[in-house]
């Protein structure tokens, strides 16, 4: 008994360090903390790098390092015990699963965020040089940031791409530096007498920087240096290339995953296979809508329902006290789109939301399309509905109404 309650604990303990199910309150709250600690951080960091922002607040800087070195190593040695519950490591044993944690890059930004300080504590010595490490805290927020995971996802994918982009210029550079110390060598000794010498000048040339420490005098010099600069912008726009359209191709390609996640949970479409599914996301919409705003008011003419891609919204039924809420991945707005109704609830956002709206011509263009859809719909509503105004006279309507749109 007292095992089975330690392993729901630990269970417990991952789902909310690793983000846990929608609408999780502990699990965000813990996260903004996190966050805001990291934030902290780094400003505390900067700032005391001002020695008379270091003299005056100095006790206070020390006090935000001990409190969130206490916090980091209470959060790694959590992720380390609860690791084990890590869906992929879960076939592996207690101790290959946390090993598996500590050698992952995650892992490793957690350690390093915490143990070079508690040696600096117990060591003897000057080991100021550790708080340099304060600073990869920020990687942290890679845990935090789907945009950071998925760059960091991006150039870890490119990195094949990427390396041969870094050989290339390397290569550029030697030979540039070649040509310019055959040009220049006997003008400027000191600056280009050796190789390695104008490979400094090859490097900051192809780099687009151009610090104009060393500069070509004579007409070859200057011919070599116009040919190097043209290399460089080539050269210098290929990795941003190749990193900018990956990202954009992750971006869309993680919004389509979540996408098609979230309607293919919709019991609307839930039996839809790959292809049906493709089909009625290129039919949804975006919309962005701010804290506060409301989404459709009681008594307004249905034209479209609703799925919730981010953000969260509260329900306030007509004639009724109770409010419900709803999250990611959740949809509302179709019982009246369905029975070409006026809405009988107003939907208000409470958080910033991106909603994708089906317009109602569309929906109803689906249920001519395919029976399956048409079939599953009248079961919805029947579930939502029928049992305050009858099951049979719902499908009746419901037909009638679609015989209608055809």
């Amino acid at each position: 008994m007292a095992r089975n309650r330690l392993k729901d604990v630990r269970r417990r303990v991952h789902r909310i360090l690793e983000q846990g199910p929608v609408g999780d309150r502990v699990s965000k709250r813990v996260d903004r903390f996190l966050v805001i600690l990291i934030l902290i951080n780094l400003i505390a960091v900067t700032l005391e790098s001002i020695p008379q922002y270091e003299e005056r607040y100095g006790t206070a800087f020390a006090l935000i390092e001990f409190f969130s070195l206490v916090v980091f190593t209470i959060e790694y040695a959590l992720r380390l015990w609860s690791a084990v519950e890590h869906g992929p490591h879960q076939h592996l044993s207690a101790t290959q699963a946390r090993l598996k944690y500590v050698l992952s890059p995650a892992g490793i930004i957690d350690l390093i965020a915490v143990l070079p300080f508690w040696f600096a504590m117990v060591l003897p010595g000057d080991l100021r040089v550790v708080l340099v490490f304060r600073m990869v805290r920020f990687f942290k927020f890679a845990r935090y940031s789907p945009a950071m995971r998925s760059l960091l996802d991006v150039l870890y994918n490119e990195r094949r791409a990427l390396f041969g982009c870094l050989v290339i210029a390397l290569g550029t550079a030697l030979v540039a530096a070649s040509l310019m110390h055959l040009a220049e060598a006997n003008v400027q000794p000191i600056k280009l007498g050796t190789i390695p010498e104008a490979f400094w000048w090859a490097i900051v040339t192809i780099g687009t920087i151009g610090y104009g420490d060393v500069v070509p005098v004579t007409a070859l010099g200057k011919l070599i240096a116009t040919c190097t600069i043209f290399a460089g912008l080539v050269l210098m726009a290929l990795p941003v290339g190749i990193i900018a359209t990956a990202f954009a191709e992750q971006i869309q390609r993680r919004d389509f995953i979540v996408t098609w996640g979230m309607i293919s949970r919709v019991p609307l479409f839930a039996e839809l296979d790959a292809t049906e599914i493709s089909d009625v996301m290129e039919l949804l919409r975006a919309q962005v809508v701010e804290a506060g705003e409301v989404v459709m008011r009681a008594g307004e003419a249905a034209r479209s329902m609703y799925f919730i891609a981010a953000g969260e919204v509260e329900i306030e039924i007509k004639g009724k006290k109770e409010h419900i809420r709803l999250g990611v991945g959740q949809f509302f707005g179709e019982v009246a789109l369905l029975r070409r109704t006026r809405r009988t609830a107003t939907v208000t956002a409470i958080t910033r939301t991106n909603l994708l709206g089906l317009d109602a011509h569309d929906l109803h263009a689906l249920m001519q399309r395919d029976p399956r859809i048409a079939e599953r719909i009248k079961d919805v509503v029947e579930k939502r509905i029928g049992k305050r105004i009858g099951a049979a006279s719902v499908r009746r309507e419901i037909e009638e109404k679609s015989g209608e749109t055809g």
